[in-house]
């Protein structure tokens, strides 16, 4: 393997960035999720070993999809973008729907999930306790496109955007107390949901915080460049504080983007509020655009098609994990707050994809973890999955539930 240089850092995000431009060009003319085509465009591109990408050849490209880069540098970006631009009004009136989803709903997939990949697959117990919190975060950005494309109701659209938002936090916190459990070889329950709470509220805090303080200063300073920068700060200053302070640092970034959002529709003017709004929405395309084609290029399909059999039972694990905790917990949102409809608890369970949180704690589990190379497999074979299969199969669902619009965005 070729020592990795600066020269050849950038010559890899150049082919990555041109790879992307031209799957994009070619997704939207076949009207395919952009998510979808860059997995199977990495994936193409892995598998086609040309002398002219031999930038793109795993010997001779850096290794980006790592928990490290994943963590720091893509998720704190997608998060914010992600907060900034949802209406806290909005989530307010979803509360019930998405505190139970994103939390109890969590936790019970992870456990259903957890013990049937061991009862299927003989891996250990505490092993697929954690896998399952691993894999119970769902990424939806691919669904939102289509939702978009499709004229989806905003409501859906929010619970659906809400949710993933929100059980980001909670399954990365959950995986730390279980992956600290099993190192001291005593998983403490009290223990490990005082652990849980401390982090989200504690990140929710500062994450807050740090939102507050710099909305204070849009008021002094309405200027389109200070105020991306400083958007740019307290999305990745919020993640880190909360980071260094075993905090977790997906809630503080999601509240922080949550509070900047909300302010700055009445701090900022017009021309710096469009400002900041394209500045995050190209970094979500880009980083996503990079992520979902490292994922592409990063798979081993080999290895993948060597462990088909518990992959696939793997799947069905989280797929009922996932049906069960939407299915049981959204009738006790529906009897307190307004109802959310059983065709659109089918998109939720079928559109609850999995992407780069699951790979990124997967990855960051230390080469001598017992069965880190089975959990690793597991996981990679649930994203591409959820991505490829889950991915493609959603328009057609919605068209069948008759959820397609064809006119204006549906109302709230």
């Amino acid at each position: 393997m070729k020592p990795i240089t600066a020269t050849s850092a950038v010559e890899f995000l150049i082919w990555l960035l041109i790879a992307a431009s031209a799957i994009a060009i070619l997704a939207k003319r076949l009207r395919t999720p952009y998510t979808v085509a860059l997995v199977a465009g990495g994936l193409m591109l892995s598998a086609l070993r040309l002398p002219s990408l031999s930038p793109l050849d795993p010997g001779q490209r850096p290794n980006w999809l790592t928990p490290d880069v994943i963590l720091i540098v893509f998720l704190p970006a997608l998060v914010f973008e992600g907060s900034v631009k949802l209406n806290v009004r909005d989530l307010l009136r979803n509360s019930a729907p998405l505190l139970l989803l994103a939390n109890l709903g969590i936790l019970f997939a992870a456990l259903v999930t957890g013990y049937l990949v061991h009862w299927t697959t003989g891996l250990p117990m505490e092993i697929a306790l954690l896998f399952g919190a691993i894999i119970s975060a769902t990424d939806p950005i691919s669904i939102l496109a289509i939702f978009k494309d499709l004229r989806m109701a905003k409501r859906l659209s929010l619970i659906v955007e809400g949710e993933s938002l929100l059980n980001d936090g909670t399954a990365a916190a959950l995986f730390q107390i279980l992956l600290a459990g099993i190192v001291a070889r005593h998983l403490s329950i009290p223990r490990g949901l005082a652990q849980f709470l401390f982090a989200v509220i504690g990140g929710a805090v500062i994450g807050s915080f740090l939102g507050y303080i710099v909305s204070s200063l849009t008021r002094k300073i309405d200027d389109p460049e200070v105020q991306i920068t400083l958007t740019a700060v307290v999305a990745y200053g919020s993640y880190l504080l909360a980071y260094r302070l075993q905090l977790s640092g997906i809630i503080a970034t999601a509240s922080a983007g949550l509070i900047v959002g909300n302010l700055c529709t009445t701090n900022c003017s017009t021309q710096t509020k469009t400002a900041v709004e394209s500045f995050w929405a190209y970094v979500a395309f880009l980083m996503n655009s990079l992520i979902f084609l490292l994922i592409g290029l990063e798979i081993h399909v080999d290895a993948l098609l060597r462990s088909w059999r518990p992959i696939l039972l793997t799947v069905g694990a989280v797929i009922v994990g996932r049906a069960l905790s939407v299915y049981l917990l959204v009738p006790v949102s529906n009897a307190v707050t307004e109802k959310i409809p059983l065709r659109w608890q089918h998109v939720i369970v079928w559109g609850g994809l999995r992407g780069a949180l699951a790979l990124a704690l997967a990855l960051s589990l230390d080469s001598s973890f017992p069965d880190r190379a089975r959990l690793l497999d597991l996981t990679f074979g649930v994203v591409v999955f959820s991505i490829l299969v889950q991915g493609l199969t959603i328009k057609p669902l919605l068209k069948l539930l008759k959820l397609a619009s064809t006119g204006r965005t549906a109302g709230y």
